[in-house]
């Protein structure tokens, strides 16, 4: 056993000197041949570094925006039913902001706005120089090229205020044309149409370079900016989302955040505004109906009294007025309701009018059918906002469309319910009425007449009024509807490039370097 023992101890001693050996061997070979491992490191840093020299750095600018909360709204219980289904959900709600700022549309009307379709470079040491913002001497506008063309060509500018442009390039096509001259803030025309090249503040007298101009396809260029942009919720309880693109341009990339945001905000603004150009187109209607209604009834009350001698309709009625003030005044009450519900209710039996929003602040009082309609004309805003980015067949719109006609005919039920409601009140005063108009029955038949004649003409008056008011009403909350976001953090980010990585390019170079031989 003892001798089994040493025997392994002798084995194993032999086995690390033979290691040993090895490790030692290869370090001398290493040693031998240091200058091949200098040459391969040199060339690798050599290549590293002629590879950054090469690629433009990327910076990232972030912006974080908070969305504000809608107080105005609260999910009735006959559409309860729905929240099932995210509908009206605060959380769901952040996620669709999330998908607007992400949308193409957002991106296309900031890439016109700021031109991006059209690109300035000059030739640099190592790669092309983007000339932007406060490095652009001039801007080019072109007349006669439309959204789906692509060109491109050579500007050349001169201390005198002129500037020759040649190499024309149409749809990837060199034209074999010759180049053209003018000054700035003139017509000029070119191969490629009409152009106006106009100095920006930051143009000096100086030798420029040629200036490269790239005009490329508008939706191209959205697109190659969306793809650079990253939306995601910051903040899920604060309702805060972030806003990141990565572009070679510090200056350029901020622009992109601010124009982003402030298209979203012009864009909700409109979305709310729909419902209250549609309760404004209601209004009116209603208004002109009633104004030739009342204009009617004016003109029999004159002519009435003119054929009878009856100068004072209030002498006429003044016992019968005495006794049922606060009847008719109840009553005038319940016929506007009962007036605007009926009329809303034909408007939801039409089927012309599926897609289109209900009148809101019409003068129900019922706050339950408000709030019911109030929460349908969300639901359809973002159901036509999602078919113009889509289609009808999108599985998120049939879904939509089934919602909303639940919806629809949770409201059409509550109308009804409420037509009759108003119909029994209405019933049980009139009652009353007659119990009043009884003891004048010896009245002459002209102030009875003139008495049924007057309460149609009040009827008319009120509801005009009324009408008059919640126009003024709507106008108003039309014309201050606010932003639905509010700014927390503008467009910043590091002075650092976040792409290539030098550090970690030279790192690799260094280990390739050292590991090829």
């Amino acid at each position: 056993m003892e001798q089994y023992q040493d025997n392994n101890l002798m084995n194993q001693t032999q086995s690390q000197d033979f290691e040993m050996l090895n490790i030692k061997e290869i370090v001398n070979l290493c040693l031998a041949k240091w200058y091949w491992f200098i040459i391969s490191v040199v060339l690798c840093l050599a290549g590293a570094i002629f590879f950054l020299l090469r690629t433009p750095s990327v910076y990232t600018r972030t912006a974080e925006v908070q969305i504000k909360s809608d107080k105005n709204g609260n999910t009735s219980s006959d559409l309860s039913q729905f929240t099932d289904l995210g509908l009206f959900s605060t959380s769901a709600s952040v996620y669709n902001e999330v998908l607007a700022f992400s949308s193409n549309m957002n991106m296309v009307e900031s890439v016109k706005r700021l031109h991006l379709d059209l690109n300035y470079t000059t030739d640099g040491s190592f790669h092309d120089e983007t000339l932007y913002g406060k490095s652009l001497p001039v801007s080019v506008d072109l007349l006669d090229i439309d959204e789906n063309r692509s060109v491109q060509f050579d500007l050349n500018l001169s201390k005198n205020g002129g500037y020759r442009i040649s190499d024309f390039i149409d749809n990837k096509v060199k034209l074999d044309a010759e180049p053209v001259s003018g000054v700035f803030a003139d017509t000029l025309q070119t191969p490629l149409g009409r152009m106006v090249v106009t100095p920006t503040v930051h143009f000096i007298e100086n030798d420029y370079p040629t200036i490269h101009v790239h005009k490329t396809l508008l939706a191209s260029a959205a697109n190659r900016y969306g793809n650079a942009l990253s939306v995601s919720l910051s903040d899920k309880q604060a309702q805060v989302i972030k806003l990141s693109i990565n572009d070679i341009s510090i200056e350029r990339a901020d622009d992109i955040l601010n124009t982003l945001i402030s298209v979203y905000n012009e864009n909700w603004v409109a979305d709310k505004n729909q419902m209250a150009v549609s309760t404004s187109a209601f209004i009116n209607e209603r208004l002109s109906v009633i104004e030739n209604e009342l204009a009617g009834v004016d003109s029999d009350i004159s002519s009435f009294k003119s054929e009878n001698l009856i100068p004072d309709v209030q002498a006429a009625s003044s016992l019968y007025m005495s006794q049922s003030n606060e009847i008719n005044a109840e009553v005038t009450n319940l016929n506007n309701q009962l007036y605007m519900t009926k009329y809303i209710r034909e408007y939801l039996s039409n089927s012309s009018n599926t897609n289109n929003l209900l009148p809101v602040n019409s003068g129900i009082s019922n706050s339950n059918i408000e709030s019911q309609i109030t929460e349908y004309n969300r639901s359809l805003i973002q159901r036509n906002n999602l078919v113009e980015s889509s289609s009808e067949s999108n599985p998120l719109v049939i879904d939509l469309d089934r919602a909303l006609e639940g919806m629809r005919q949770a409201i059409i039920t509550s109308v009804d319910n409420q037509i009759l409601a108003l119909n029994n009140q209405i019933s049980s005063l009139s009652a009353r009425g007659r119990q009043a108009t009884a003891r004048i029955a010896a009245s002459p038949t002209q102030a009875k007449y003139l008495l049924s004649v007057e309460r149609q003409q009040t009827v008319k008056e009120a509801l005009y009024l009324f009408l008059l008011q919640k126009r003024e009403e709507n106008e108003l909350s039309q014309a201050f509807t606010a932003y639905n976001t509010r700014m927390i953090d503008p467009p910043h980010g590091s002075s650092i490039p976040t792409s290539p990585r030098n550090r970690m390019v030279l790192l690799l170079a260094l280990v390739l370097g050292i590991a090829i031989p």
